[in-house]
């Protein structure tokens, strides 16, 4: 058992050894012992042994004498145990001292225990407050990032629905351009048409006028026109595509900020008590994030600003090219109409040239008519004088038979030789009239046949301007299809009404004409109205009979 004052240490407590001498060792000799760990304790807090001598301090152990120091043993003490405890025994003031420390650290213990409670409990307050700010916070900051991206959405798919409906309008222009080009390939195949026959007058007719000075410059307008229209829609095309470009941007842009809605969304929803909720530790330490708040923004915006910029460039171009519609169609009406005038100006004159021909050949008709009857008259006159003639020569003839004197110069005879050299003479001078009128005759005959070749290359271009060429140009396409809001293909619409088309026959002969006349690559029969048999027409031959069937022998094929 334990004595009270003593600690375990005490030398009672140890087994006695045989040698009874215990010295202290060396205090040089003596090992150091260090404590290497220190336990941690609270503040103010004292270890129950600190009041305690060092527990490692050590006893020197018994040492057994030598045999010869036996002898000179000390004698043993009386009541050991009782000296032990005198030694081992505390003072008064320690005791005090240590109650007091024992108080005061377990007053400390509980003193910080206390203000440690307190502290944790307002850290908690404090620290749930905070959370609790935070997160409103934080559902403040994602309900406003959700009106903003609710705001720049609305801002984007008000302009996608503006550029896509002047994407609709800039296709519906370019049909229109189209359509346009090709509807102007009517009259362009009309004007060319036209030309191709002119060039099939014939002799003086093949003249540079203002018909076909008008056809080259329609041909050009109307080729011009359809190179602009071209010219114009391949702009279009281009702007289409840039619009398409901004529009795949908006699209894209939309796409991306509803996801992002939908996902601002689903984390505003989000509760304390929601079900998907979990750890993702390290979250906090990645970003992932490429725009700050400024260059999102900015992004958008510029994506409008692009589409803005192509709308404005599609609505300069549809304003152009309305513009180009009527300044187009203005011009190529205007150019139709001085053409057909310039047609109907010359289909007048060739007319009158043609009324005045015909006027004089009927007058050449009519004095071949009196040249034939005048010749016919001569020769009867000159038929009649020959019997007088032959009856005078013989009364000549026989009186010179007259026996010896009556041979005389008598006024019989006188006379008879008058006579004889009067009708001679008027013989000869009828003669002379009747070859004059033959030549006049000829001459006749030849003015008729220039005559009537002049009428047939009239009738041949009047037949070309009037017949061909007119009956092609009777309708023009009207300006709604030349704005292009109607499409026809060419050989439909108004073109199929212009007039039949010149296509070459084989043996490079032609059709015949509206006017039943007919270009003759060879010998053919002439169907003509006016030639009323059938006889072969060559480029400009004559037939058997006469345009004005006045006479026999003065019918010309005219070319057409």
């Amino acid at each position: 058992m334990e004595f009270l004052g003593t600690t375990q240490t005490a030398s009672y407590c140890v087994p006695k050894k045989d040698c009874g001498l215990q010295v202290l060792p060396p205090a040089g000799q003596s090992p150091v012992v260090q404590e290497c760990y220190q336990p941690y304790h609270l503040p103010g807090y004292r270890y129950l042994n600190a009041w305690r001598p060092s527990i490692f301090y050590k006893i020197a152990t018994t040492q057994t004498c030598p045999e010869e120091c036996q002898g000179v043993r000390r004698p043993p003490t009386i009541l050991p145990s009782l000296r032990s405890a005198l030694f081992c025994r505390y003072t008064p003031r320690d005791w005090d001292r240590s109650n007091d420390l024992h108080i005061r650290g377990s007053e400390t213990s509980r003193l910080w225990a206390s203000r440690l409670t307190g502290d944790s409990l307002r850290i908690m307050q404090d620290k749930d407050q905070l959370t609790r700010q935070m997160q409103e916070g934080t559902s403040r900051n994602l309900s406003q990032r959700l009106a903003d991206i609710g705001f720049w959405k609305s801002e984007l798919c008000y302009e996608l629905d503006r550029l896509l409906s002047e994407n609709s309008g800039m296709d519906t222009i370019k049909r229109r351009l189209e359509c346009a080009a090709q509807e102007v390939n009517c009259p362009l195949q009309v004007a060319l048409e036209c030309l191709y026959n002119r060039e099939k007058r014939i002799g003086i007719d093949l003249v540079h006028d203002s018909v076909e000075k008008n056809l080259i410059r329609e041909v050009d307008l109307l080729k011009c026109c359809q190179d602009q229209m071209r010219k114009l829609a391949k702009r279009i095309d281009f702007q289409i595509r840039d619009n398409r470009d901004a529009q795949h941007a908006l699209e894209r842009d939309i796409e991306d900020k509803s996801s992002a809605e939908s996902i601002d969304e689903r984390c505003f929803n989000l509760r304390n008590t929601s079900d998907c909720i979990s750890f993702f530790h390290g979250m906090e330490k990645f970003d992932g994030t490429v725009t700050v708040p400024e260059t999102w923004a900015k992004f958008s915006n510029d994506n409008i600003r692009h589409s803005q910029n192509m709308r404005a460039n599609s609505i300069r171009l549809r304003e152009e090219a309305e513009h180009l519609f009527e300044t187009l169609s203005d011009q190529m009406w205007r150019q139709f109409t001085n053409t057909n005038l310039a047609f109907n100006a010359r289909i007048s004159e060739e007319t009158d040239v043609k009324n005045k021909l015909q006027t004089q050949l009927a007058k050449i008709l009519q004095e071949i008519f009196q040249a034939e009857n005048t010749m016919m008259l001569l020769e009867r006159a000159i038929m009649a004088k020959e019997c007088p003639l032959k009856v005078a020569q013989t009364r000549l003839a026989c009186r010179t038979r007259r026996p010896n004197v009556e041979l005389c110069r008598d006024i019989a005879q006188f006379k008879l030789v008058n006579e004889v050299f009067t009708i001679d003479d008027t013989l000869q001078t009828l003669r002379l009239r009747l070859r004059e009128t033959q030549d006049t005759l000829q001459l006749l005959v030849m003015t008729k046949s220039r005559l009537e070749h002049e009428l047939a290359i009239k009738a041949n271009t009047l037949c070309i301007d009037k017949e061909k060429c007119m009956r092609m140009r009777k309708t023009f396409p009207s300006t709604p299809r030349l704005v292009g809001h109607a499409c026809a293909g060419i050989g439909a619409g108004p073109c199929a009404s212009l007039g039949p088309s010149v296509s070459p026959a084989p043996g490079g002969r032609s059709s015949s004409c509206g006017g039943g006349l007919a270009l003759c690559g060879g010998p053919a029969p002439c169907g003509s109205a006016s030639c009323g048999g059938s006889a072969p027409c060559e480029s400009s031959s004559l037939c058997g009979r006469s345009v004005s069937g006045s006479g026999p022998g003065s019918c010309f094929a005219p070319v057409c």
